[in-house]
C-alpha cells in the first residue's frame, strides 16, 4: 500500500456524536499500552501521528486517521488499565460499544495483544464481546521483538487457546521496531475493508444499469 496522505480528521470524547464516514472503517482495540499507536505508525509509515506514551490510559478518545482516499484507521480506547477510576473505565467501555452498535463502515477489527504474556481475563472478554457484537476479530500479537523466534509459535498456540478462536481466526504476529508483520496486516486491510468495498460498489453501479434494449 502507497501511503499518499494520513490525516487525523476525527476526535470522538464519550459525549460526542460519531461520524458518518463515506469509507471502511478498520478498527483496533487492545489493553492500554499494548502498542496500538505504534502499530498505527508503522502501518501509515509515520512515526508520531499517533501518539505513543509510556503512561497507559492516555488514549481516551476515539481517534480517526484517514488514510488516503480509501480507509479509516479508528483507534479505539486502551482498557484495563488499573489507575483509571471504575467510573471512567465504563465510561470508555460504553464509547467503544456504541462504536460497535452504530458505526456503519466498520469492516474489521483488530485485536492487540502482547506476544509475551498470556492474554488476561479482560482480553478474553474482550474477545469474546467483539463477537458478540457480530464481528470476528483478527488478532495482532505485538512485540515480536522482545522474544525469541523459537517462542513465536509457543506464544502464539497459548493465544489461540486461551481464546478460544477458531483455527480461521488470523494471528499475525508484529513488531514495531522491525515492522515484522506489517505487509501481512495491510493485506488483510485491503483484502477485507479496502478492496471487498470496491468490489461491492462496483457490482452496485452494475446492477443500477438499464438492461440492453431489444432490437426491433
Amino acid at each position: 500500500m502507497v501511503i499518499k496522505n494520513v490525516e487525523l480528521e476525527t476526535v470522538c470524547g464519550i459525549t460526542s456524536t460519531l461520524p458518518e464516514n463515506q469509507f471502511p472503517e478498520v478498527a483496533f482495540a487492545g489493553k492500554s499500552n499494548v502498542g496500538k499507536s505504534s502499530l498505527i505508525n508503522a502501518l501509515m509509515n509515520r512515526k508520531s501521528l499517533a501518539r505513543t506514551s509510556s503512561q497507559p490510559g492516555k488514549t481516551q478518545t476515539i481517534n480517526y486517521y484517514r488514510v488516503n482516499q480509501d480507509v479509516y484507521f479508528v483507534d479505539l480506547p486502551g482498557y484495563g488499565y488499573a489507575k483509571v477510576s471504575v467510573e471512567i473505565r465504563a465510561k470508555w467501555g460504553k464509547l467503544i460499544e456504541k462504536y460497535l452498535h452504530t458505526s456503519k463502515q466498520l469492516r474489521l477489527v483488530f485485536l492487540l495483544l502482547d506476544i509475551r504474556h498470556k492474554p488476561s481475563d479482560n482480553d478474553t472478554l474482550m474477545y469474546h464481546w467483539i463477537v458478540e457484537n457480530g464481528y470476528n476479530p483478527i488478532i495482532i500479537a505485538t512485540k515480536l521483538d522482545k522474544i525469541k523466534r523459537s517462542q513465536v509459535k509457543k506464544q502464539v498456540d497459548l493465544i489461540r487457546t486461551t481464546l478460544e478462536t477458531g483455527k480461521e481466526t488470523p494471528i499475525v504476529p508484529f513488531s514495531s521496531l522491525t515492522k515484522q508483520g506489517r505487509e501481512e496486516i495491510w493485506d488483510l486491510i485491503e483484502t477485507y475493508a479496502i478492496n471487498y468495498d470496491a468490489d461491492f460498489y462496483e457490482a452496485e453501479e452494475e446492477s443500477k444499469e438499464p438492461d440492453g434494449l431489444n432490437e426491433a
